[in-house]
């Protein structure tokens, strides 16, 4: 039974050495663009955000603290979260600028719409 397992190895390797570099290099490309790349535009996008903070921008926060940046430091910024009240933040924590605010005022007109056409009715 070994030697049927070794005749079929060896009847099966008959491929030439190029196919088979042609297929590792073909490898490398799908993983370079698949994966390697968007990440390298991704990394490149969040050091263009974290070197154009400045005060007063709105950002959030890797942990989703919601912010507006009272103070840029070298390596952190102090972010005030609430009336008087500020946090020191590493740069590299910051993970957007705005706010999810934006999103949430155009909710309340929505159903204010809403509920004057059921008024109207």
């Amino acid at each position: 039974m070994a030697e049927s397992f070794l005749m079929l190895a060896q009847a099966g390797g008959g491929s030439s050495p190029f196919q088979t570099l042609a297929l590792l290099v073909g490898l490398v490309a799908i993983m370079y663009f698949v994966m390697i790349r968007p990440q390298q535009k991704q990394m490149k996008e969040h050091r263009n955000l974290l070197a154009s903070l400045k005060k007063g921008d709105e950002v959030v926060t890797a942990g989703g603290i919601l912010g507006k940046i009272h103070l840029v430091e070298e390596r952190a910024v102090l972010v005030e979260v609430a009336s008087g009240v500020r946090i020191r933040v590493l740069k590299t924590s910051i993970s957007a600028k705005g706010t999810v605010a934006e999103g949430a005022q155009a909710a309340p007109a929505e159903e204010k719409k809403d509920e004057k056409k059921k008024e109207e009715k």
